[in-house]
């Protein structure tokens, strides 16, 4: 639960991790106390001990076998209480800064903005962060969106803030790689108040990304990414 000012937002903590007992302790441990109601690390069918060391940092933990990362964030999804006014949703490899979600939260306990999401671009992501493939796929999805819905986005980033009244209307579905560019067209579709922030990027200090650290693995998601956009403007039309 975050505080600003007078005003006190209920928020969950979203976070779908495969594979990850090499950082997901170090993710846990720097989440700020008093931020959320709720911690759920929605594990995505892991072979190692990623679910039993989130359990034991005092996270509610949730199985989703169906690989893909809309498929684990919407299992987490269904574990929500009525009483959570807003959903934060944080990688599991320790490479952004969990301090840096009370800025993702404010504008949306002051009633400011529905949609927050976490530019990257526009923050400090470190040298070898974000990886040429990553950079190009990012500029080609927000042209589009620039042009076919007329906002200006600057990034796709997964760290994001989002009122739990607009997460419901969303109607989100995909589950896998088209998730983020999914709730950014719709929350423009549905008319939310959407707002960009910088946030720090690091270099994930253990393991490999899995999605830009594999190039092949990229080259799905971009893909995924594009038809994405194309179903969701044939659905407007």
């Amino acid at each position: 639960m975050t505080e600003s000012g007078s005003i006190v937002i209920r928020a969950a903590l979203i976070i779908p991790a495969f594979n990850e007992e090499e950082v997901i302790e170090q993710a846990l441990d720097a989440i700020p106390s008093d931020l959320y109601s709720l911690i759920i690390v929605a594990d995505n069918g892991s072979t190692d001990r990623t679910a039993a060391l989130a359990r034991g940092r005092g996270a509610t933990v949730v199985s989703q076998l169906e690989k893909g990362y809309g498929a684990a964030c919407l299992q987490a999804m269904g574990a929500l209480p009525a009483s959570i006014e807003a959903v934060v949703f944080m990688q599991a490899d320790n490479s952004e800064v969990a301090s840096e979600a009370h800025s993702l939260l404010a504008p949306i306990a002051w009633g400011e903005a529905d949609l927050v999401i976490g530019s990257r671009v526009l923050g400090n992501a470190e040298p070898g962060a974000l990886l040429p493939h990553q950079r190009l796929g990012n500029e080609l999805a927000i042209m589009l969106i620039r042009v076919f819905w007329g906002h200006r986005y600057t990034d796709l980033g997964p760290y994001r803030a989002i009122s739990a009244a607009g997460l419901k209307a969303l109607g989100m579905t995909d589950r896998n790689y088209g998730w983020t560019v999914e709730m950014q067209v719709r929350a423009l579709q549905h008319g939310l108040r959407v707002l960009e922030i910088p946030v720090t990027y690091k270099v994930r200090a253990a393991g490999e990304n899995k999605v830009s650290g594999n190039l092949t693995t990229s080259i799905r998601a971009g893909a995924k990414i594009i038809w994405t956009i194309a179903r969701l403007l044939v659905s407007r039309s």
